[in-house]
């Protein structure tokens, strides 16, 4: 059957053609790059940043305004929290409680539909049992977003029109009610919005203050005014009346309008004298009482945060939400200023996703270039044959517009881990063809095939590319096979790499169709392509010529230079001595080998900016030279080397055996690898782990620490500081302003806005003396919108030239902050301008400027976060960190004492940052408490109810009413005045009316107290709980910080200094947990996984031996990437500098973690380390059936002869593999963080792999040897 396909599509080139017409248009209109094509169709496919991994939650929300967190949690959070336990396929519930509102967490079973947790909270809502809840109160879901879905946070400011300067001239107020009434609304219309929520500023209402002086003289009471405003504002309808046939629809208005329509109300009569609400009270505007606010430069700030719905495209709500933006914004307010200058209300955005989302698109994009362009160069180098390159390199970008067609109509979105895929099976595409290429020349290279047309062409490429066929089946198949465990993957790691399974999966089988399909066809029209006369030859050098010569005329680039060039030698090709005729085919390769390199260096730049071209042109050539020189040396000295394994097979196997060990100490560490040993020596009185030698092994090879994931860089931070719980509004508005003006003055820092408090939703409880500050930095270059690299116009003196006439260079004039408009574009012989200042060399530098610049008094650390990442961890944990502790407890002061015993003895844990552990103060609020006095107010006729809402309205007020203003609404709220409630003192002289007429001041009927009580009550299922947060140190693993902790924490427990009391529970929390889940799962299907190779291996070979051999390779490629993690450690390996680049730096090495990322990149390897393997095993096996060998002498021939025809194209593909993923290493944009981990074990295993072209060859000559001996002796 498979050679029947490859048959159809050899001999029938019109429907090959076709068919790769249909994949390059279908690829390039689905491509998620935001490529400009007017005039054709696109339809892309749908682009984040990084897949939804937050937990399947919803949100059940309440409020209760003015109520305590007690009074919520006992009332509203612990009932329906009960109440919510009994719904189906419910993991946990998380409840937390703060003032006037109650957020309950529900998160359910991952593999529940969205909606269909929805649906069965509302039933569950909805049949709830009466008077389980205040009847005031009604529950709500949440928005139909999860933890990603803040995708645009924006102010509104006052601007100029023309200049975009800000002018200010706005009231809070008055923005607040453009927000809530007009933009809010627009902006939820768009497509794919769940709900825009508002933010600072200030809510406008009707405030009645009344003055007792004047109740006790019109002998009023509050009872009297509250009824009074409420029956003020109200509209009626009488139905219709007709008049001389018309119909008329009757209305009668009172709904109030403004001030004087309120104060007019009348509350009662004496002697028919109307006593009116102006009379006893004040009536005016002023904001309502807010729980959250915005800051921007010190100044107070209104905006809102849209969000996204559940299942949308985030860049596309965006694209949408922009659209709706530049809809209204002609019809938003303005207004002329004093000073004549015109102030028009503008949407200014603080945080925008799409910016993280093009840039990390735009490094991916950027590495797959990369990876493409040194693919095509090693391919040129190996084949030293043009037309072979072109087959070979024009298969790469159409597997991977093939690859963008599936994702597309599979819905697999683009983000930065579904394009890794794409990039870590670059090398993988590229050993198809190689494979296929490399054989069908080799068919023609020999002396029967020279000169081959027609027919027989067709038949000798049909031959070749059967012959190999079945081993790319059994390779490509191992490699789809080994990525099975990450399809098995659950929680947030199986969703965070199970788009990279499906698109790794996706690529690998296009390129297996197209090197079915097409690379024969291919192949067949290009070697089919013959220039005999040299008429014809000159004729096409002199268009060449003349086409490079217009390209340098027009655009003066290198690629005309190599055109006129490549002319020069073709149609010279006849004046070469006849000994050196081959010599025109190998310039023709070199020109163009030099031109792709051109373009790998323009795009690479690995020597950065600061170097020039030149440098980095030669840079470029020697590391790429160096690789492929070593891998070629190998391939040149192979019969030699070869020669000795076969001859010195044990002495040979030391070396993979010592490299296997190698990798297992890099892995486990020398202790608990040999840990063993030092028991058994304790057992006998001697203590080897005290010795010299042991703790410098044990120093030397530590094993490598453990993590969920590395994080994202997100090009923004999110600082997450609180002040005492005690703290008021307006010293947390004083902090918060400071935080920010310190902040904004770091140059690398583009914006900073801080959030104190909440916003209008439900998917942010928190309390008033939490800050949220978003700084956005700026890149370390200056990008577009996509995120690529802008080159700007310097001198011949390498200065900047700018707009206004001066330059700038800042290796003469310093470091200094330019805009992108002041500098000159220069897209073709520009430089790069770098936005950072000498010594800030990573993200990590400019956290530790803003860490520095942020120790306020009162105000506690922050651990390091940012957005994304700190949504999906509070909505997912409760907690503001990556790890800490959550303690439960039967109460809430046990809880917090057990925490702060918790933090001092974290803040001892020699791996944790001291200042960044930090347990929850819960009861620091204080509490002004009235403890009524029953008898009391029993003397008086008072109930309960009455003087607890006199209490309620006198003191903290009460909406009463809402007026109806057009579009607008605004709340009515009636109150004592300010001057009588705002001290303990004045309030005991509220007077409370009874039912004999008399008012009664509320000191003679209560008692005030004071108590330090909870700012805010968390439990889960229902169990109190509380958290201790903590940091690592610079370097340290997540589970390795816990492991010590943990430790810590028991030996403190068993010594006796620390004791829980009954009752109280902990347990460590966050992506700790995540790292526990994932192991425990890996354990399980990657052993599955490489049974399923070894069976699909069997089934190639038909035998356990070869298949035993060919195996191998993977335990020699794990190994190569546990070696390369552990020189990647090492701080002596590649310490050295090229142009004043440290090769560290260069590289980013550091402490690299066994993450779920970097085991995603062993799985990867597993499938392609038996490559070489397969590849090398197959053609053994074919040979032995051939010459079916009869003594040692003929099996060693057999082996020889072998190896020699395959090392070539196992060579290619492990130098593929390898010198493609040096870009990729080298990546340090947006979305490198989670590709390089995934890259360096395949990186370190390939190039360790290598060997298994020797230890193949040689275990199948000891096996045949046995074999042949044996027979011997028969």
């Amino acid at each position: 059957m498979l050679n029947k396909i490859i048959k159809f599509f050899l001999e029938n080139k019109l429907v090959t053609g076709l068919v790769v017409l249909i994949f390059i248009g279908l690829g390039v209109a689905t491509a998620p790059f935001n490529w400009e094509m007017e005039n054709f169709p696109r339809n892309p496919v749908p682009v984040d940043a990084i897949p939804d991994i937050g937990e399947n939650q919803q949100i059940v929300f309440t409020t209760w305004m003015g109520r305590s967190p007690q009074d919520i949690e006992d009332q509203i959070s612990y009932p329906l929290t009960t109440a919510l336990l009994g719904i189906p396929k419910v993991k946990t519930i998380r409840s937390s409680s703060i003032f006037g509102l109650s957020t309950i967490y529900i998160i359910f079973e991952d593999d529940v539909e969205f909606y269909w947790g929805r649906t069965r909270i509302l039933e569950k809502l909805n049949s709830l049992p009466a008077g389980i809840l205040p009847s005031e109160v009604q529950p709500a879901l949440g928005p139909d977003a999860t933890a990603l879905g803040q995708i645009y946070w924006y102010t509104l400011e006052g601007r100029n029109p023309e200049t975009g300067e800000p002018t200010g001239g706005w009231d809070p107020q008055e923005l607040r009610t453009i927000q809530d009434f007009y933009l809010g609304y627009a902006l939820t219309s768009a497509k794919g919005v769940s709900e825009v929520a508002a933010i600072g500023g200030y809510v406008k209402e009707y405030q009645v203050d009344v003055d007792p002086a004047a109740m006790k003289k019109y002998n009023v009471n509050i009872a009297q005014i509250m009824k009074a405003v409420k029956e003020s504002n109200l509209d009626v309808g009488a139905r219709t009346m007709e008049v001389n046939n018309a119909e008329y629809l009757v209305r009668g208005l009172g709904y109030i309008e403004n001030l004087e329509d309120l104060e007019l109300a009348v509350i009662t009569q004496h002697n028919n004298t109307a006593i009116r609400i102006k009379d006893v009270a004040k009536v005016n505007f002023g904001p309502a009482t807010r729980r959250g606010g915005l800051d921007k430069g010190g100044a107070e700030a209104t905006g809102a945060v849209v969000v996204a719905r559940y299942g949308a495209n985030p860049l596309e709500v965006i694209d949408n939400v922009k659209k709706k933006i530049a809809e209204i914004a002609p019809g938003l307010p303005s207004k002329v200023l004093p000073d004549g200058t015109v102030s028009k209300v503008t949407v200014v955005p603080f945080y925008d996703r799409s910016g993280l989302i093009k840039e990390t698109l735009g490094t991916l994009e950027e590495a797959l270039e990369h990876e493409i362009l040194i693919s095509i160069i090693v391919v040129i180098v190996l084949m030293m044959n043009i037309r072979a390159s072109i087959i070979i390199s024009g298969l790469l970008p159409l597997g991977v517009l093939m690859t963008f067609i599936v994702m597309k109509y599979f819905g697999v979105d683009a983000n930065v881990v579904a394009l890794s895929g794409i990039a870590i099976a670059i090398g993988v595409m590229v050993d198809v063809g190689v494979v296929f290429v490399e054989n069908i020349v080799r068919h023609l290279e020999m002396e029967e095939n020279r000169g081959a047309k027609g027919q027989k062409l067709l038949t000798i490429i049909y031959e070749a590319s059967v012959e190999v066929a079945s081993a790319i089946m059994t390779a490509l198949a191992t490699t789809i096979v080994s990525f099975l465990p990450v399809f098995a993957m659950q929680a947030q790691e199986g969703k965070l790499f199970s788009p990279l399974a499906f698109t790794k999966t996706f690529a690998l089988l296009s390129s297996l169709i197209l090197g079915l399909l097409v690379v024969p066809a291919f192949a067949h029209v290009v070697f089919s392509i013959s220039f005999n006369k040299q008429r014809t030859k000159k004729i096409w050098a002199v268009v060449i010529g003349g086409l490079g010569l217009v390209l340098l005329t027009i655009y003066s680039s290198i690629p005309a230079i190599a055109l006129i060039l490549f002319s020069i030698n073709n149609f010279f090709e006849s004046k070469w001595p006849k000994k050196l005729g081959t010599w025109t085919a190998r310039l023709n390769t070199l020109i163009i080998l030099l031109t792709v390199v051109y373009f790998l260096t323009g795009a690479w730049v690995p020597l950065g900016v600061q170097n020039s071209f030149i440098i980095n042109y030669l840079f470029v050539i020697s590391i790429v030279g160096t690789v492929l020189g070593v891998l070629m040396i190998i391939v040149h000295l192979y019969p030699i080397l070869l020669g000795w394994c076969l001859s010195h097979k044990w002495q040979f196997f030391t070396i993979p055996i010592s490299i296997v060990i190698f990798g297992l100490l890099a892995m486990q560490g020398f202790d608990k690898l040999f840990g063993f040993v030092a028991n058994g020596s304790e057992t006998m009185g001697m203590n080897l782990r005290q010795t010299n030698a042991w703790q410098s092994l044990s120093k030397t090879f530590p094993g490598v620490g453990k993590e969920f994931m590395p994080p994202l860089d997100e090009g923004s931070y999110l600082l997450m500081p609180t002040t005492m719980s005690h703290s008021g509004i307006e010293e947390n508005i004083d902090v918060i302003k400071k935080v920010d003006a310190y902040v904004a003055q770091i140059p690398e820092v583009e914006s900073v806005v801080g959030k104190w408090g909440r916003v209008n939703s439900a998917l942010d409880p928190a309390p008033i003396s939490m800050f949220e500050n978003t700084i956005n930095y700026k890149p370390e270059y200056m990008v577009n919108e996509d995120g690529h690299r802008l080159r700007f116009k310097v001198d011949k003196d390498g200065n900047y030239v700018l707009k206004d006439g001066t330059t700038h260079n800042p290796a003469r004039d310093g470091f200094k902050k330019l805009e992108m408009n002041e500098l000159v574009l220069d897209k073709m012989n520009g430089e790069y301008f770098r936005q950072w200042r000498d010594h800030i060399k990573s993200p990590d530098d400019i956290w530790a400027e803003i860490v520095k610049s942020t120790n306020i008094p009162g105000m506690t650390s922050a651990p390091k976060l940012q957005p994304i990442q700190t949504r999906l961890i509070m909505l997912s944990t409760g907690m503001r960190a990556p790890v800490g502790i959550k303690v439960f407890g039967p109460d809430l002061k046990t809880i917090e004492s057990v925490g702060l015993e918790l933090e001092k003895i974290l803040q001892q844990v020699p791996s944790i940052e001291a200042s960044s552990v930090f347990a929850d103060r819960i009861v620091g609020k204080p509490y002004l408490e009235f403890d009524i006095d029953r008898h009391a107010i029993a003397r008086y006729g008072l109930s309960m109810k009455d003087i607890q809402t006199f209490i309620e309205v006198a003191i903290g007020g009460i909406k009463l009413t809402t007026t109806v203003e057009g579009r607008e609404r605004f709340p009515v709220r009636v109150r004592y005045a300010r001057e009588f409630r705002d001290n303990p003192n004045d309030v005991m002289n509220v007077l409370i009316p009874t039912s004999s007429g008399a008012q009664i001041p509320l000191g003679e009927l209560a008692e005030i107290t004071y108590r330090r009580g909870p700012q805010i009550i968390k439990s889960e299922d229902t169990f109190l709980d509380g958290y201790v947060i903590f940091d690592k140190k610079p370097g340290k693993a997540e589970v390795d910080v816990v492991e010590e902790a943990q430790r810590f924490i028991q030996a403190k427990i068993d010594a006796g200094d620390f004791m829980l009391p009954a009752g109280v529970s902990y347990k460590f929390t966050g992506n700790y947990e995540n790292q526990i889940r994932a192991t425990k799962r890996l354990a399980i299907v990657v052993p599955i996984s490489l049974l399923a190779i070894f069976l699909i291996l069997y089934f190639q070979f038909g035998n356990v031996q070869t298949t035993s051999m060919v195996f191998s390779g993977i335990f020699v490629g794990f190994s190569g990437g546990f070696i390369m993690i552990w020189l990647y450690s090492q701080g002596w390996f590649m310490d050295f500098a090229v142009a004043g680049v440290n090769m560290r730096d260069l590289f980013d090495m550091h402490t690299i973690n066994l993450s779920v990322a970097v085991w995603v990149g062993f799985i990867a390897l597993f499938g392609i380390a038996t490559d070489d393997g397969v590849i090398m095993g197959t053609y053994i096996k074919q040979t032995f059936d051939r010459e079916k060998p009869k003594d040692v002498a003929a099996v060693r021939e057999a082996i020889m002869h072998a190896g020699q025809q395959r090392v070539r194209p196992a060579m290619m593909t492990a130098a593929v593999a390898v010198i493609a993923l040096i870009p990729v290493l080298t990546s340090t944009g947006k979305g490198s963080d989670i590709m390089v981990p995934m890259a360096i074990p395949s990186f370190g295993g390939m190039l360790i792999q290598v060997i298994t072209m020797f230890v193949v060859p040689t275990l199948y000559c000891a096996w045949q040897e046995r074999v042949v001996k044996k027979q011997a002796k028969r």
